[in-house]
């Protein structure tokens, strides 16, 4: 690949030096090379910190069941109804090569639309060069993989791109989709010809109200140029409701009629990693989720607090070699809303694991959890998950956060094999032997 080229012929230094040019370059050369497989196509972009699978694939769903034929490019695989791949490896936006691959199969089953997942690294390395982003939306802007993009301006800044691509492609919507709630809000508003903004705040254009929350999922009413929608969510989380709002503002940036939004979002049941109950005849509710960042920690966290019948347990770890912030506010989240923290690895690649662990173990005891007694660092992931289900009571919620759909687990002796839900799955049915 051209990037490998440049890097044997100039010295690593200089090479990142001019990055992220590198990767425009190889980006060009693919595009080229390969016809530029997405012209012609009717590309949704959806970026942000937390929630851009969700959120895609609720667009993905609404848009196949009003007919559009629709692709969906996301973390967790790539497809249409019917024919679908689960990603193998830790990337949501694909290397160019790999993504135009994808875009040239998903073509050839036909579809028209294409729900393109994009991430900050994608943007900043010009990875997305060449695709013909019509619309955009952006779900929430907070710290995160500061470890690359070094400040936080430039991580915004990388996002704020994909509404300029939006806004640089005449022939689309020219349109983006904004959080109107998110601190962050006005910068992609004005990066965009066109804004339509949902949350809860005055400025927004889509505004949820009568709001009901259920451990299964949601309903709300919004209306919009004199239509009132009666929106049911079937996936659980109060930020869900958010979540199917940026699809609301899709499907109305489009023109489909009220009954097909609605329609469409209800026909989502699950979203593979995000909020899926497992059930094993046990007499207490299991959840894995995705959830890895603080916001989303909050979120997920002060949600369930609220659904929970009984206690309230969660599982979860930290990312070696990735931004080191977050893990005392994920562990201040944790010691705030759950009854009993296990603290464990995720993906620990070469950083030592136990040191990941008391760095989140420091935030959960500000917020006064105590060691051994409701907080416990257990390094090995299967024994935490079968600890985490010993100790949950009939009515208790336990929650595994951070792996969610992944097929692997990182640690310094290499990539091993790991299924979140079927780890879970065993726990709970030795449990019950």
């Amino acid at each position: 690949m051209l990037r490998t080229i440049v890097k044997a012929l100039i010295p690593r230094g200089l090479f990142r030096a001019i990055e992220p040019y590198g990767h425009l370059a190889e980006a060009v050369m693919w595009q080229v090379l390969m016809g530029f497989p997405a012209r012609g196509l009717k590309v949704i972009g959806v970026t942000g910190t937390d929630g851009k699978t969700t959120t895609s694939t609720l667009i993905y769903t609404m848009l196949n069941d009003a007919g559009l034929k629709t692709g969906l490019m996301t973390t967790i695989g790539y497809g249409t109804p019917g024919h679908w791949h689960d990603n193998q490896v830790h990337m949501t936006t694909m290397p160019t090569r790999a993504m135009l691959q994808r875009i040239r199969a998903l073509r050839r089953q036909g579809i028209e639309w294409l729900v393109l997942e994009t991430t900050s690294h994608a943007l900043a390395q010009y990875r997305v060069w060449g695709i013909p982003y019509s619309l955009a939306v952006m779900t929430n802007l907070t710290e995160e993989h500061l470890d690359y993009h070094g400040t936080f301006e430039r991580y915004r800044e990388a996002k704020v791109r994909l509404f300029k691509l939006v806004a640089a492609n005449t022939r689309g919507l020219q349109t983006g989709i904004v959080n109107a709630d998110d601190p962050n809000a006005s910068y992609f508003v004005a990066a965009a010809p066109r804004v339509l903004r949902y949350g809860t705040t005055i400025q927004a254009d889509l505004k949820p109200a009568h709001v009901v929350s259920t451990a299964t999922g949601s309903t709300y009413d919004v209306t919009y140029d004199g239509h009132t929608l009666h929106m049911t969510v079937n996936v659980p989380g109060d930020f869900n409701v958010m979540n199917s709002l940026a699809a609301v503002g899709v499907g109305l940036t489009l023109g489909l009629k009220p009954a097909a939004i609605e329609q469409g979002v209800a026909a989502l049941k699950t979203v593979a990693g995000r909020m899926n109950t497992i059930e094993e005849g046990q007499n207490f509710t299991a959840i894995v989720d995705f959830a890895h960042t603080p916001e989303s920690f909050e979120k997920i966290l002060s949600s369930m607090r609220r659904l929970a019948k009984g206690r309230l347990i969660v599982l979860f770890g930290s990312a070696g070699e990735r931004y080191a912030g977050k893990r005392g506010t994920q562990g201040a989240s944790a010691g705030r809303w759950a009854d009993l923290v296990i603290v464990t690895e995720e993906d620990d690649r070469g950083e030592d694991g136990r040191a990941i662990m008391k760095q989140i173990a420091q935030g959960a005891e500000a917020e006064g959890k105590i060691m051994d007694e409701n907080l416990f660092l257990i390094g090995d992931r299967t024994q935490a998950i079968t600890f985490a289900v010993k100790q949950a009571r009939p009515g208790d919620t336990v929650l595994f956060l951070g792996k969610g759909h992944e097929k692997t687990i990182e640690r310094a002796d290499g990539v091993h094999h790991w299924d979140e839900t079927e780890v879970v799955r065993k726990a709970l049915r030795e449990l019950r032997s």
